[in-house]
């Protein structure tokens, strides 16, 4: 198909799959919740004031994923909780006291600074007039009111220091429990759709939403003292930094953490600019942070999308038009294509993109390799469906002219299913569009970073700064295919489709 080869071409674009920061930048990352990213902040700042070039990874995915992340060297910062580190990542190794935590850290080639001042623990929570309402003040006091709608994150959901767990301590038997994310979770909390959810301690929305946290009367969970965590090779590369870094141990009191995250939920102060006002008022550091305008921002970020979607669509391309062809010629073969595809499409997108991070680690190339994955089905069904629909005293003539089968596929048959290949490509890359949104929970960026920032501060602003140009590129790019008809189907082709549609 000439419409493969015209495509095909995005691919020898030099595409910047990860926006990539120089060769010797530090890259730091953080969560995908608010003081995680004013923390993030803080280590970006630092970095700047000792005149190294540093990139800020935001709102990547869970623990793993940054853990996995900093092993790998794609980041070399990144906040993390010295509960979180035990219970979590550290679990299968079963330390016995924080005092070989070092040391244990030491083994993989990381470290930690001090705890940075306080201890943000995992809380359970509920609305507090329903709480005295049924007279719950404790979590083994949950155990008397099993029939309570509880929604907690699906990370808690799985955590060994989350769920599992909390329900053996306290002999919880409730059935109807259910995953969402955190910042979701509270808007389901105040709408009465659940009734109890996981928390952060110094989550702004305690306050704000006169939450009732439930006390801990087992103490199952562990102290959360905040730390950064960074590669040793940092001591070498960056040591200046490093004693930046350390130079925050035991500086960001609760009630300080909790005052941040109220003024970027209520205030929207940006996070930058928060933790430069702490390093000023506390270390008496000057560093003044970059400051990002809506159309710069709207310009990487339609940027950054347009590459995932271009280079995930042109591979699919090449790659399915050939084995939806594949298909049509052998029978069996074709079970085997188009099962395979179907099977790939029924995964969810975030599992895809999730499995992806082992292989090609974070960033674009992950996402480009699950959106190519999940643009296949459309192409490739498409053609063949395309292929068999050639009526079949129209194969015949051909082969009574003595036309070699490759003559005959490029030639008849191809152009006769130009239609419907086409509608394939349509409907793939408008999905791909869409799908390309969760590139942002691992860091290939696009119009998914201002709708996860907006769910996360609660701001519909940034959320339609994402979506809007979402939906007007999934638009042009069904209108640049509806040009293609023009460029690619024969003109017969179209001449008796407006027939059909008029008669």
């Amino acid at each position: 198909m000439r419409y493969c080869l015209v495509i095909s071409i995005f691919l020898l674009i030099p595409f910047n799959l990860q926006a990539d920061a120089p060769s010797q930048a530090v890259i730091i990352g953080s969560k995908k919740f608010t003081e995680s990213v004013i923390l993030g902040e803080m280590a970006a700042l630092l970095a700047k004031s000792q005149g190294l070039q540093s990139q800020h990874r935001r709102e990547l995915g869970g623990t793993r994923v940054l853990w996995n992340a900093l092993l790998k060297g794609e980041i070399h910062i990144y906040p993390e909780y010295t509960g979180t580190i035990i219970e979590e990542i550290l679990h299968s190794l079963a330390l016995p006291n924080d005092a070989l935590l070092d040391e244990t850290l030491a083994s993989f080639g990381v470290a930690k600074t001090p705890p940075l001042g306080f201890n943000n623990t995992y809380a359970i929570g509920m609305r507090r007039r329903l709480a005295e309402r049924l007279g719950i003040r404790t979590i083994s006091d949950l155990r008397k009111h099993t029939d309570l709608r509880i929604g907690f994150t699906n990370e808690f959901l799985d955590r060994s220091d989350g769920w599992p767990g909390l329900r053996n301590r306290y002999g919880l038997i409730h059935r109807n429990v259910r995953g969402l994310d955190h910042d979701l979770a509270y808007r389901g909390l105040l709408s009465g759709s659940i009734d109890v959810i996981d928390t952060y301690s110094t989550d702004a929305e305690i306050a704000l939403y006169d939450l009732l946290i439930l006390d801990d009367d087992l103490g199952y969970f562990p102290a959360y003292d905040a730390v950064l965590l960074y590669r040793l090779d940092l001591a070498v590369t960056a040591p200046a930094l490093i004693d930046r870094l350390n130079s925050l141990a035991r500086t960001i009191s609760e009630a300080d953490m909790i005052a941040m995250n109220v003024r970027a939920k209520i205030d929207k102060i940006p996070e930058s600019r928060m933790a430069a006002d702490f390093l000023f008022e506390h270390l008496k550091l000057t560093v003044e942070p970059q400051a990002e305008r809506f159309p710069t921002r709207l310009i990487r970020n339609t940027k950054d999308h347009i590459v995932l979607v271009v280079i995930s669509l042109a591979a699919a391309i090449i790659f399915a038009v050939p084995m939806g062809i594949l298909a049509f010629k052998y029978e069996n073969a074709g079970k085997l294509i188009l099962g395979t595809a179907g099977i790939i499409q029924t995964i969810p997108s975030l599992a895809l993109l999730v499995f992806m991070i082992p292989l090609f680690g974070i960033g674009g190339p992950p996402a480009v390799v699950a959106l190519f994955l999940y643009s296949l089905l459309p192409i490739i069904r498409n053609t063949y469906a395309g292929l068999q629909d050639i009526p079949p005293s129209v194969r015949e003539s051909a082969i009574a002219l003595g036309l070699p089968a490759g003559i005959r596929l490029r030639r008849i048959e191809l152009p006769l299913a130009s239609r419907s290949i086409l509608a394939g490509v349509k409907t793939s890359a408008v999905i791909n569009v869409g799908t390309a949104t969760l590139g942002a929970l691992i860091g290939a960026g696009g119009y998914g970073q201002p709708i996860l920032t907006g769910i996360r501060l609660d701001d519909t602003a940034l959320i339609l700064e994402g979506a809007i140009p979402a939906a007007l590129l999934a638009l042009f790019v069904q209108g640049v295919f509806d040009l293609a008809d023009r460029l690619f189907v024969p003109r017969g082709l179209r001449l008796d489709s407006k027939e059909s549609s008029t008669s």
